[in-house]
């Protein structure tokens, strides 16, 4: 993908990722490799009602959270109170905005830096909170962050950097900080992103490319400072899917940071607060949480799979907006269950601030305005739900449903959100929905394909059929369109979708200059599948595989009642070309070792609830039973462990808990743990035994109860207050 390519713009012989790939292909992809498999970030010092026992902490902020000033502690006080409660130490900070008013104000080099902020049309700055701005990352800053945050934070112990969401808002780039980058960059004067869809094409280039250059900045520093004191530094970006930043109007570099060999992945933001995003289905506008998910997170795993990144998935128990707590839950499980219908990611940030999810106050209902700290019954689900990421294994089970079926994707979805040009519009992203959602609802499946990684041959690795448009987002490399006829000249079927009437077709880009003379960018492509280059509706043979072209664009499948019918049938037909029929349905399901995954969809082919009979412990219910059957309705989601696929059955072991276990010890008559978890919740926990035992001890003392022992599935359920400090369990038989 090429980033430097218009006019009076210097370009080095290929691009600036085609020349990281490169690098890239240098490393063993084990490089990025950590041990870390959950963990969560907080702007606190260590205290018994925030004690989660995950693996790490990303202690946020040299100077805290800007939203919290509840700690006084310095930054290296807080790093060692969760070091002396066996964290692993990580840091993480905001690129974009954060505690940074002694840049901003002058106390950092004697000039103050407020001009920085990212600015609207109206010269509004747009800030994240007192003094502090959303920030156009100009190389001074950058060395205000590498001297003032990452090297304190290396020096105190961190052993990972966290650079979380390099957000610039597409409604911005007025400011005369930004007039500046475009001068550098551009080689010419700034233009108003207003006046042209081709002067906001080229200036959310520019903010996707300073954002990519503040990220390969601080990280080089932080890793070659790191280096330079015996210190193996691993850097992530937390970002928000390319689904979410694309509908909120945010441009970010997103795929294109798997191309640095300076970052070691990404987290995927992904949580209520944005997967709660309305968009369009069959002409309902509404919120759809969990299929929004799916499409989110899959968004984030299939960006980092061909490139060996590591991905962590993120869940929120609650979100920033102030809701009640049934709300919370509902869309918490629809969030946790979407993250582990992805077998190929085993690693969590098992929640951000759990001071606020442990001490906020928030509704008791949504018709109340009554506000309360988190249920008992909600913070025991949560942390069994936890608990269970510290244990979740990888799987080469595949989920349910007709698999090979893709949505092409690409960074340019936030270069065309905002300004509307020409009365055209992408309402809540329903270009990109309307390829996507036909098929979810029916229980297919589908998987996102980012173009940044067509050059990796897994990226079409199994994928079927490919359904793409050019009517929200433009190709930013010709080389993209080569690997794409490739694809279909040896039998992929392609589906394009699009009028080519969007006002971004006619930009002056690579497509239409030099030698180059099309006045849309599928024309490129067609050419290069011999076809003409303004076909029309239909089906054409390309080699081995098959290109239908459906001239409309996809937002009509999903604005318009039953506007989905032409789509799917020329999904099904294709399908069928690679002789398989497309089966639909209203469910998924996975299994991960002992857990299963399942989901029901509302608004698809039936109202059928999903019914499982066996023996199972249901991971959402805080009492942890043992059910014969679990009945998942339409809109509802399950999380629930297979008593029959528990591997070593005669192994004692804890099989679900509310507390983190360690320290375990068996023996012939006997099994122990300590358990810990946050203090002022509940402990439970469902243990495999070899029979009933005859005694139970919570910290020496007896407290069998034999109403807690279930004989056909040899468990029993131990129950008592958790404690940071640790609860000692004995059972002895």
């Amino acid at each position: 993908m090429t980033l430097l390519t218009n006019r009076k713009v210097k370009v080095v012989k290929g691009s600036m990722v085609a020349g990281s790939l490169a690098l890239l292909a240098a490393f063993s992809f084990s490089a990025f490799a950590d041990d870390v498999k959950t963990t969560m970030q907080t702007g606190r010092g260590w205290r018994p009602s925030i004690d989660t026992r995950c693996d790490a902490v990303m202690v946020y902020g040299i100077g805290g959270n800007p939203s919290d000033r509840s700690s006084n502690n310095s930054f290296e006080q807080r790093v060692k109170s969760w070091a002396d409660h066996g964290y692993k130490i990580h840091y993480m900070t905001g690129i974009a905005w954060g505690e940074y008013k002694d840049y901003f104000t002058g106390q950092w080099d004697g000039k103050p830096h407020l001009d920085e902020g990212q600015v609207t049309m109206h010269g509004d700055t747009i800030w994240h909170g007192h003094l502090v701005p959303y920030i156009v990352p100009s190389m001074n800053f950058l060395e205000y962050m590498k001297e003032n945050h990452v090297k304190r934070a290396i020096d105190a112990g961190a052993e990972a950097i966290f650079m979380e969401e390099p957000e610039f808002w597409a409604r911005s780039g007025y400011s005369d900080a930004f007039k500046k980058e475009w001068k550098e960059y551009y080689g010419t004067d700034w233009r108003p992103q207003h006046e042209s869809p081709e002067a906001t094409y080229l200036a959310n280039k520019l903010k996707y490319h300073l954002y990519y250059r503040a990220l390969n900045e601080v990280f080089t520093y932080a890793k070659e400072y790191g280096k330079s004191i015996g210190k193996d530094i691993k850097c992530y970006v937390p970002t928000h899917s390319l689904v979410n930043y694309s509908q909120w109007q945010i441009v970010s570099p997103e795929a294109s940071l798997a191309s640095l060999p300076c970052v070691d992945g990404y987290i995927a933001q992904v949580w209520t607060g944005t997967s709660r995003e309305p968009n369009f289905y069959n002409g309902k506008y509404k919120e759809r949480t969990f299929e929004t998910a799916m499409l989110e997170y899959g968004s984030m795993a299939s960006m980092t799979a061909p490139t060996g990144r590591k991905m962590f998935f993120l869940t929120d128990p609650i979100e920033d907006r102030a809701k009640d707590w049934d709300d919370y839950k509902r869309n918490y499980q629809a969030t946790f269950t979407a993250q582990l219908l992805y077998p190929e990611v085993d690693a969590f940030e098992v929640m951000p601030w759990p001071e606020r999810i442990y001490e906020g106050r928030y509704r008791v209902s949504a018709n109340s305005d009554e506000r309360a700290r988190i249920p008992r019954f909600y913070s025991t689900q949560m942390q069994i739900m936890v608990n269970s990421l510290n244990k979740m294994p990888k799987t080469d089970s595949k989920l349910s449903g007709s698999d090979g079926i893709g949505v092409l994707m690409a960074n340019s979805l936030m270069f065309q959100r905002f300004p509307e040009h020409d009365g055209y519009s992408d309402p809540q992203l329903a270009n990109f929905y309307g390829m996507a959602l036909p098929l979810l609802k029916r229980g297919v499946p589908v998987k996102t394909v980012h173009m940044e990684n067509l050059s990796f041959p897994e990226t079409l690795s199994g994928i079927k059929v490919l359904s793409m448009t050019y009517s929200n987002m433009k190709p930013l490399d010709p080389q993209a369109h080569t690997y794409l006829a490739e694809w279909v000249k040896n039998g992929g079927n392609l589906i394009f979708n699009g009028s080519d009437l969007d006002p971004f077709q006619n930009i002056e880009e690579w497509w239409s200059t030099g030698d180059n003379h099309f006045t849309a960018p599928s024309q490129h492509l067609f050419t290069l599948l011999g076809l003409d280059p303004n076909a029309k509706d239909g089906q054409y043979k390309v080699g081995k595989g098959t290109v239908s072209i459906i001239r409309k664009d996809p937002k009509e499948y999903i604005m318009n009642e039953g506007g989905e019918a032409p789509y799917l049938s020329e999904v099904e037909a294709l399908y069928a070309d690679k002789g398989a029929k497309l089966e639909y349905k209203n469910d998924f399901v996975l299994d991960r070792g002992p857990y299963t995954l399942m989901a029901v969809v509302d608004e698809s082919i039936s109202d059928k609830p999903l019914q499982r009979k066996g023996s199972f412990i249901d991971l959402f219910d805080p009492t942890l039973p043992v059910k014969n059957e679990i009945i998942v309705n339409p809109g509802q989601q399950a999380l629930v462990i297979d008593l029959a696929k528990v591997a070593d059955k005669k192994r004692p072991q804890v099989l679900a808990a509310s507390f983190r276990e360690d320290q375990e010890k068996s023996s012939k008559k006997s099994y122990s743990f300590v358990a810990k978890s946050p203090e002022n919740t509940n402990g439970i926990s469902r243990v495999l035994l070899p029979k009933m035992p005859k005694q139970v001890l919570i910290d020496g003392k007896d407290s069998i109860n034999p109403s807690k022992w279930d004989n056909a599935s040899k468990t029993y359920l131990v129950e008592f207050e958790n404690s940071p400090e640790g609860v000692n369990v004995e059972f002895i038989w």
